[in-house]
């Protein structure tokens, strides 16, 4: 069989590899703790599950519904942003999407073709330069010298005539940090300035802690507001991972042009899952915060439990999203290994202990943990890590 030559390029998900390996374990009945996939350990809310059920039981789940979503869950997505940001926009520059994923990748292949450069800060999230890979266009990741938020001039360093885009997550998976709004304001004039679009990845905008502000690109400047298309959803937020709910705001054409591809390659959203989001979105958003002051208080329990771990180096504590990326270069050397997916893979094997290898994220000498699950598993899951390290130290 002859493949495509893009698919042949791209390289599967590192976290979802992982998982799967360590799942596998579980059903071995290995007593595994899995800090290897960004998912919340949160049920989805009662109320968001009733609302589903009810539109299942009234048929309104039933049959196809618009490629770009029903009309009253873009209008929430508008009145949310809204509330939340103080920005206006219209049902028509909303496009829903089967995970926030698939709105990125969708993005990549409605805004870029061969010859095209996007610009990526490391670390990354896994799978943007594969989906950037994937419409022939060439990621070009920009290493920050200082620490792990990218500045204007060395986005500058590395903008040539044929940068189309710079893709900005924050709070960043998977180091946890956030762009301040300055940061983000010096940001967008540069990208105006060289009319480089804006690919805003908000998804964790509402996890946030320790006093630190999220700051969104649409809310700074008009003009920044027209060069950002935003990407989020409802997977981390509200605890909806499995119901695949992500949505793209941008300007009506490019809205318009996603919407094409979207119906031809899913059609639309599953209408049950459009009708949860819509409940979601509208009703009570305490669920929200009761799930951030959780992460807030696993994040400030387990810190300085792991950075007490031999060889084991994160002097900037994460300020948001549910990650620790700490340095373990050190740890690796220690402890005898060539590299990090080696050093993984024993405390997969050895300590069970699921985490994910720097290299899928740009930084080869780094691990990620999730602390996206109970605080009794994650001191569980340090204190098997660190009594891994103490036999090397």
């Amino acid at each position: 069989m002859k493949f495509a030559k893009r698919v042949l390029q791209a390289s599967p998900s590192a976290t979802l590899a992982l998982s799967a390996k360590a799942k596998q374990m579980v059903a071995d009945g290995i007593d595994v703790i899995n800090l290897g996939v960004g998912e919340p350990d949160f049920q989805t809310s009662a109320a968001i599950k009733q609302a589903a059920i009810k539109a299942i039981n009234d048929g309104k789940a039933d049959f196809y519904t618009p490629a770009n979503g029903i009309l009253p869950l873009r209008q929430a997505i508008c009145d949310r942003l809204k509330a939340d940001f103080g920005v206006t926009f219209q049902p028509d520059q909303v496009t829903v999407t089967v995970g926030g994923k698939f709105s990125l990748y969708v993005l990549a292949q409605t805004l870029f073709e061969s010859g095209d450069e996007v610009l990526i800060p490391l670390p990354y999230w896994v799978s943007y330069g594969e989906q950037i890979k994937l419409a022939d266009a060439q990621p070009i990741f920009v290493q920050p010298k200082s620490s792990s938020k990218v500045t204007v001039a060395e986005l500058e360093s590395a903008r040539t005539s044929k940068t189309r885009a710079v893709i900005i997550n924050s709070p960043q998976n998977p180091s946890g940090l956030v762009y301040s709004k300055a940061e983000l304001m010096a940001i967008g004039e540069w990208a105006v300035e060289h009319d480089v679009i804006l690919l805003a990845d908000d998804m964790y905008g509402k996890l946030v802690y320790n006093g630190n502000k999220f700051t969104s690109l649409i809310q700074l400047s008009e003009p920044i507001r027209r060069q950002t298309i935003l990407v989020s959803g409802l997977s981390k937020a509200y605890a909806m991972t499995g119901w695949r709910i992500g949505y793209t705001v941008a300007d009506q054409a490019v809205i318009s042009k996603m919407n094409t591809i979207i119906s031809h390659a899913t059609s639309n959203l599953a209408a049950v899952s459009q009708y949860a989001a819509l409940a979601a979105l509208t009703g009570d958003q305490s669920v929200v915060e009761k799930m951030r002051q959780a992460f807030e208080q696993r994040l400030n329990t387990i810190y300085p439990e792991l950075i007490a771990i031999p060889g084991f180096e994160l002097p900037q504590k994460p300020e948001g999203a549910f990650y620790l990326f700490p340095k373990v270069a050190a740890a690796v050397k220690m402890a005898g290994f060539s590299s990090t997916e080696e050093f993984a893979t024993a405390l997969l094997e050895q300590a069970h202990v699921a985490v994910v290898a720097g290299v899928g994220f740009g930084m080869p000498d780094h691990l990620r943990l999730s602390y996206a699950t109970d605080l009794k598993s994650l001191q569980t899951a340090i204190k098997r890590i660190k009594e891994f390290m103490q036999q090397f130290v």
